[in-house]
């Protein structure tokens, strides 16, 4: 193939090269291999001036052959001594220069697999899906070589087929898009032109095409592992050891080009890091990220949001992977100090990938073991969890529908029957479609749950905080009879989230009041409606006054499902980021600014009248090429006609010591008064003589959170994470409920407890997590082979093979030969 340049600034068409001889990794890229390749100019700058020539060069060149694909990208560089080169462990981003390959495989404009590098060495890789939303837990077994010299800097990929997904045809056309940072000025060079008015960006890529004639890639790869662990247990005695050994393992095997099987056996996540301390005082549930990486690969396969309702712009679904291995729910009434706080996963196995025609497929399946407490009584039993999802892609990705369901059922005794649901199942459609060239989109989706269990296992359903079916004033009625709840929820947004300055966001959902999602799902309350409306301005194009500006105004309103009001706020914030690239944040909002009434303030109580709030927020970010980074934020709040009141302080100090070494010091502090704090309820729920109780509370909360970084190598890094959690209150003026809905503030209350001092809370935590990271990939390896005789697949030899990895292998053996390679690796 000619060598001819992609020279116009609008070209979007690319050729890859089969190369005869592979080109050897070394950065340098004066291979000869790479003159058969065309060369692809005509890189833009679409950060901070969208669509500028820039100073900074760039080039880059593509090759493949049946087994890898090669892109070479050089990045000229005017003061090639000035180049940022920072090393990091893998998947962290230092403020580095970068460049980032986005390999579009299936072509379906929506989902990709991105390569990313910085002059040190250090990979980043990424899962894309959805056009936009980033995977970082995806990681890929790939190859890059880089080097700085007189001209800048060059960056030399060798990716396997093997790591991508494609279709199964003779030729292929990729969608490639290729960016390029520049740390110390704060450019970003894209080919082709990214456009940050337009949705998404996969769908902005270019196109790669003469790809012709590679083989379906076969993929198997095991990760065997042995913990022993040591653990300090109280007894008798005071505090003992526990000593256990265990073994498992993780296997991925690719199915066919395009699906993938990932199992796990008894699987070790003693290197996730722990979960930051929490002190939660309110009725709902406290959201917990996923850290595992069996469960965290290949989220966006199984996402099916069902509530984004926040202004923080989360969202909750169908299917929350924390609820598999999770604490052990019958801890409170089985357990005690020697009993386990983590259910064991027995096995997990999960079949993903994306068929031709634009459909994507996961189903995932779980078992956890029976975890027993006191007296043999189970503290969580033996459980299986069933999540299966598809979804279609139409008019090349721009418009979809898709379904999912999921299913639960517990291995129940006596013991366990009258406290948890027997089973559980539930399942929705969701649709979306983008029109008026891409800028607008409408998304819906329709669901709907079931529960089943004994009549003891669905009353307590019924009167968690859920649902709160025993409302004295509530619509619903509480039911003791039941064995079965089934509810069902509705969610509509219309949005525009491209061209011009304006964005919005319109979104209407519901919950009815028996909708239950919550055995392996994630849902804080049913109950519900709730009228969202987000508007923005989005200015890009950079002045002398700042470098992008995005300015927000929300506004909500929020109902039971029978029509009581339980929300009405606004908000408004405002992000500048400054010539200087500092940041500054500000916010203003207010709530309950019309009559609203919360009918969880009282936990299963009647609704309570709340009186208007209001807060402001600021906040600062600093040059992210200093050696030192400060990141401060402040706030105050007041509600309650004053009564109650606090502020607050976040910090973070980045310390960049060296190119190896950093840290991070982030101290938080917070005082709040909150005059009517839900304190207990006593007497039967739901009757007439009970006392629904509040209390003032004068709290404070002072948390460190420290991480120190050491890179030795890109492949050998050391962290340390500790995060000190102190809390501590007094209770006071206790009183109960006397008329909830009043208007005036002071009638809604009554004092209760004969003047008691209700008491204070005092709680203390230290969470730290050490974490040694290598990760060596062997000149040599040992692959058993296994070929297929008359008594099945049988070890025909044990192959030392210096230098080659498992898809070279593969071209010495017939086709029915498969090879397993043998890996280890350390968890300290």
């Amino acid at each position: 193939m000619s060598s001819s340049a992609l020279g116009s600034a609008g070209a979007r068409h690319a050729h890859a090269a089969r190369a005869a001889t592979p080109p050897v990794l070394d950065g340098r890229g004066d291979d000869p291999a790479w003159l058969a390749a065309q060369r692809i100019d005509g890189f833009l700058e679409y950060e901070p001036n969208e669509g500028a020539e820039s100073r900074f060069r760039t080039e880059a060149r593509v090759l493949y052959d049946d087994r890898y694909l090669y892109v070479l990208v050089r990045m000229y560089d005017p003061a090639p001594d000035s180049i940022v080169s920072l090393l990091s462990r893998r998947d962290v981003r230092t403020n580095s220069e970068q460049l980032k390959l986005v390999i579009d495989s299936y072509h379906d404009r929506r989902t990709a697999y991105q390569f990313a590098v910085n002059p040190a060495g250090v990979k980043r890789d990424f899962y894309v899906y959805n056009d936009a939303i980033e995977d970082g837990s995806w990681d890929a077994v790939w190859d890059v070589a880089t080097a700085i010299d007189s001209l800048g800097w060059v960056a030399e990929f060798r990716i396997p087929f093997s790591q991508l997904r494609f279709a199964n045809r003779d030729e292929h056309t990729f969608g490639l898009l290729i960016v390029r940072d520049v740390a110390r000025t704060g450019a970003r060079i894209s080919w082709p032109l990214y456009r940050r008015n337009q949705q998404g960006y996969v769908s902005q890529a270019g196109e790669l095409g003469g790809i012709t004639g590679i083989p379906s890639p076969r993929r198997l790869e095991v990760t065997p592992y042995v913990v022993a662990a040591n653990e300090s247990v109280r007894d008798a005695a005071g505090f003992g050891r526990n000593q256990r050994l265990t073994g498992g393992a993780d296997i991925k095997y690719g199915v066919t080009s395009n699906l993938t099987l990932d199992a796990t056996v008894n699987p070790d996540f003693g290197q996730v890091e722990a979960d930051p301390a929490v002190l939660n005082l309110t009725a709902f549930e406290t959201f917990r990220e996923e850290r595992r990486p069996f469960f965290l690969e290949g989220t966006g396969i199984f996402t099916f949001d069902v509530h984004c309702g926040d202004i923080d712009s989360q969202c909750r679904g169908l299917f929350y992977s924390r609820r598999i291995g999770r604490s052990p729910q019958l801890l409170g009434s089985y357990g005690d100090h020697t009993s386990p706080t983590a259910t064991t996963i027995v096995g997990a196995a999960k079949l993903t990938g994306r068929l031709g025609g634009g459909l994507s497929i996961g189903v995932l399946d779980a078992v956890t073991a029976r975890e027993v407490g006191t007296l043999g009584r189970p503290v969580e039993p033996r459980t299986n969890y069933l999540v299966a999802r598809a979804s279609q892609d139409l008019r090349n990705g721009r418009s979809g529908i898709g379904a999912m369901i999921t299913a639960v059922h517990r291995d129940l005794d006596e013991h366990s029957s009258p406290l948890l649901r027997r089973q559980a199942y539930a399942g929705g459609v969701d649709a979306r479609h983008r029109f008026l060239d891409d800028r607008y989109q409408i998304a819906a989706y329709v669901a709907a749950s079931t529960v089943e269990g004994s009549e003891e296992a669905i009353a307590r359903t019924q009167l968690d905080g859920v649902h709160f079916y025993q409302r004295p004033d509530g619509a619903t009625t509480f039911d003791p009879t039941l064995t079965r709840l089934s509810g069902n929820a509705q969610r509509l947004s219309v949005s525009k989230f491209g061209g011009g300055i304006t964005r919005f966001q319109t979104v209407y959902q519901r919950f009815s009041p028996g909708f239950e999602i919550n055995d392996v799902g994630f849902l804080t309350r049913a109950d519900e409606q709730l009228l969202r409306n987000w508007f923005a301005f989005q200015f890009n194009r950079p002045t002398r006054a700042y470098r992008r500006m995005f300015l927000n105004f929300n506004q909500w309103t929020g109902w039971n499902a029978a029509g009581m009001r339980t929300d009405f706020g606004v908000n408004w914030n405002g992000h500048v980021e400054l010539p200087n690239t500092w940041w500054l944040h500000a916010g203003l909002g207010g709530n309950a600014i019309r009559a609203t009434y919360s009918d969880r303030a009282a936990r299963g109580g009647p609704a309570v009248r709340q009186s208007p709030s209001w807060e402001g927020w600021a906040g600062v970010e600093g040059d992210r090429r200093w050696t030192v980074i400060p990141v401060v934020f402040g706030g105050a709040w007041t509600a309650d006609e004053g009564e109650s009141r606090g502020y607050f302080f976040d910090t973070n100090v980045e310390l960049r010591l060296s190119t190896r070494l950093s840290a991070r010091f982030g101290p938080s502090f917070q005082s709040a008064v909150r005059d009517k704090q839900w304190f207990r309820n006593f007497g039967d729920v739901g009757s007439d003589t009970t006392h629904y109780t509040f209390a003032r509370l004068d709290q404070k909360t002072l948390s460190l959170t420290t991480r120190l970084n050491y890179t030795h190598s890109p492949t050998l890094s050391f962290q340390f994470y500790a995060q000190p959690f102190i809390s501590v209150g007094d209770y006071s003026n206790w009183t109960e409920l006397d008329q909830p809905r009043a208007a005036d503030r002071s009638a809604r209350y009554r004092p209760y407890g004969d003047g008691a001092d209700p008491g204070g809370l005092d709680f203390k935590q230290l969470r730290t997590n050490a974490v040694l990271r290598w990760e060596y990939r062997p000149g040599s390896a040992l692959f058993v082979v296994w070929s297929q005789g008359r008594e099945g697949f049988e070890p025909v030899a044990a192959t030392f093979a210096p230098g080659r990895n498992l898809d070279d292998l593969f071209g010495l053996y017939p086709e029915n030969t498969f090879l397993v390679k043998i890996s280890y690796w350390l968890n300290p």
